[in-house]
């Protein structure tokens, strides 16, 4: 009992102790609450609301139509069309009518899109030492990515397409198509708009840009250099809401071009009907 009673004022010490640290404790969440909260409020006031978009006209669509003879000419004719479409990595630098790209790029930009959010930019590049330094950019991140990052599967399987890290076309290409996906949009306001479904919506873009260039007679190949997004969003200057998907120089191929052997899976092998 004599031995309790000289370790109460102790224990009583020891309790006070952890009573008051936990009581700090307490505080200190509750303080980091009310920030988070208060973050998160900043956070709202930086997006846009889109309560004022709900009004947006809807007008009558009235597209062409054909027969059904000419539906099955124009389908024949446009399968015909794209199935020309090769990956080119040997490309003339004869000059291309700038007016072309614009157009092209205006047909990428019909593409559907979440919320029709829109969320691309395509930056066309003609500048000869621009070029260069994108050239550089992706020759030396390429090399690195054939020896090291890809594996050996990865390096053999690309061996039939004599495909390496030297990529003389940079160069050459009149000019060079640098796609980026916004992951999100900046208003004029500086408000953040979200982009729903941005990669996707980017990527149905680039396939449309492909049939753009095949329908004017300009080649390209398509081009996602690893781990070089960064430096050319740097290089490039664009914002911190864009990420590069896609590279596609571009121009007429060149006399002496040439392309693998490839052969397409017959439509049996693509397509399932129910």
């Amino acid at each position: 009992m004599a031995v309790f009673s000289s370790l109460t004022p102790v224990f009583v010490a020891v309790l006070c102790v952890v009573i008051g640290f936990l009581f700090k404790k307490s505080q200190r969440r509750q303080t980091r609450s009310k920030q988070e909260r208060s973050d998160q409020t900043e956070d709202d006031d930086d997006w846009l609301d889109t309560t004022e978009e709900e009004n947006l006209a809807h007008i009558p669509y009235t597209p062409a139509q054909y027969s059904a003879t000419e539906m099955l000419e124009r389908s024949e004719k446009f399968y015909s069309l794209m199935n020309l479409r090769r990956s080119v990595r040997f490309i003339s630098p004869e000059p291309v009518p700038k007016e072309v790209i614009d157009n092209v790029i205006r047909t990428a930009g019909t593409a559907p899109s979440g919320a029709h959010t829109e969320p691309w930019t395509f930056v066309v590049v003609s500048d000869a030492d621009v070029k260069h330094k994108i050239r550089e950019i992706i020759e030396e991140e390429e090399e690195i990515n054939y020896k090291q990052r890809m594996g050996d599967k990865w390096v053999q399987d690309l061996k039939k397409l004599r495909t390496n890290w030297v990529k003389e076309y940079l160069d050459v290409a009149p000019y060079l198509i640098l796609v980026f996906k916004q992951t999100y949009g900046i208003l004029p306001s500086g408000k953040k708009k979200t982009h729903y479904y941005n990669e996707i919506s980017v990527s149905i873009s680039c396939g449309i840009l492909l049939a753009a260039l095949q329908n004017v007679g300009l080649v390209t190949v398509t081009t996602t250099p690893l781990n070089c997004g960064p430096q050319l969003r740097s290089l490039l200057q664009r914002p911190a809401n864009e990420k590069l998907l896609m590279l596609l120089p571009v121009g007429y191929p060149a006399s002496d071009a040439k392309v693998p052997d490839l052969k397409r899976k017959d439509l049996n092998e693509i397509m399932v009907t129910v």
